[in-house]
């Protein structure tokens, strides 16, 4: 677990936010400083150099997270932000020390292919939650539910179940950052959250697998693809044309991965487009998979709007899908002891 006042190293496995963000990247940083957490950033991300898009080669990017892993004082690791090539470094990561060093690592997006890769081959559950630049730092402070459930997942939450609610309002309002002020001097425009959607009812107790459905979709063929055999099913994606949501979800169908699962949850997407369809995602999504006698939820908060839910892999979870919103999720096990 994370304890009170531990040490959170940062590392930037793909789009070099701490450059490109400097300011929010720095208050982010600052954020979990006034938490009480001593922060380490990584060779990588303290040096401040790149390599464009990504913050450098995927040899470095790999060398940071092993520094981390390796360093006795880090509790806790946290991704600066995604990108789109993290699974860069996974050929360059020692698996049997991550496995021997197991930490609690935290990220979201593009860092799910490191999600997956340290479960499959280390066999240790990673969280799939808050990012420094994007979540720690938003302004003036990250988002209360953001917060408390990050808390609850790596440090306060240690016996039996718990229930996970909604947020009563939920954000995709974009204000830019990158050598702009918006972020800081234009208020987030929050809409009321009506809850989380059933579309299949039913109910199932089984772990979970947490990942941005875009990334997901580039692990097939690999050894780090997920088994998903009774599985929770839990996606999210931030640019949501329907067209590139329908080859996805098409390409998992095609894989057999609605036949495996026992369950799927689908996150709030963050720019969704409906590109003049005469119907929505949640249709789209009954199209492709059909009748199934598992519970299908969506409109979940584990996602790239605001706020966030954090949640481990394979965490055990029941969930009761009945009509409309009537959504109840219980998280069984505390997650830092996975």
């Amino acid at each position: 677990m994370l304890p009170p006042g531990g040490t959170i190293g940062v590392i930037t496995p793909s789009t070099p936010a701490n450059v490109l963000y400097r300011e929010k990247y720095l208050h982010g940083v600052s954020v979990l400083r006034s938490l009480g957490f001593s922060v380490v950033e990584g060779m990588l991300t303290s040096s401040c150099r790149t390599q464009g898009y990504r913050a450098g080669t995927p040899e470095k990017r790999a060398a940071e997270f092993m520094e981390l892993i390796l360093n006795p004082d880090v509790a806790c690791i946290i991704s600066c932000i995604g990108g789109w090539n993290s699974s860069s470094m996974i050929p360059y990561l020692d698996f049997d020390v991550i496995r021997s060093n197991p930490k609690i690592f935290c990220g979201y997006s593009d860092v799910t292919s490191l999600h997956l890769a340290i479960l499959a081959r280390a066999g240790v559950s990673t969280f799939y939650g808050p990012a420094v630049m994007p979540t720690f730092g938003e302004w003036p402070t990250i988002q209360p539910y953001s917060l408390e459930s990050w808390l609850d997942a790596v440090q306060r939450h240690t016996s039996g179940s718990r229930l996970l609610l909604p947020p009563d309002h939920w954000s995709n309002h974009f204000r830019d950052a990158k050598g702009k002020e918006e972020w800081k001097t234009v208020p987030r425009e929050y809409q009321r959250n009506a809850g989380w959607r059933a579309l299949r009812p039913g109910t199932i107790t089984a772990p979970i697998i947490v990942a941005n459905l875009n990334t997901l979709c580039t692990a097939a063929g690999t050894d780090y693809f997920p088994d998903l055999t009774g599985k929770i099913l839990i996606t999210e994606d931030a640019a949501a044309p329907l067209a590139g949501e329908e080859r996805a979800l098409r390409q998992l169908e095609l894989m057999g991965v609605f036949d495996q699962i026992a369950g799927l949850i689908v996150g709030k997407p963050e720019f969704y487009n409906q590109q003049n369809a005469p119907f929505g995602l949640d249709e789209l999504l009954l199209e492709i998979i059909g009748q199934r006698e598992y519970p299908v939820v969506t409109e979940f908060d584990c996602s790239h709007t605001v706020p966030m839910l954090t949640l481990a892999q394979m965490a055990m979870l029941t969930v009761e899908s009945g009509e409309g919103y009537d959504v109840r999720i219980t998280l069984e096990q505390p997650m830092i002891s996975l």
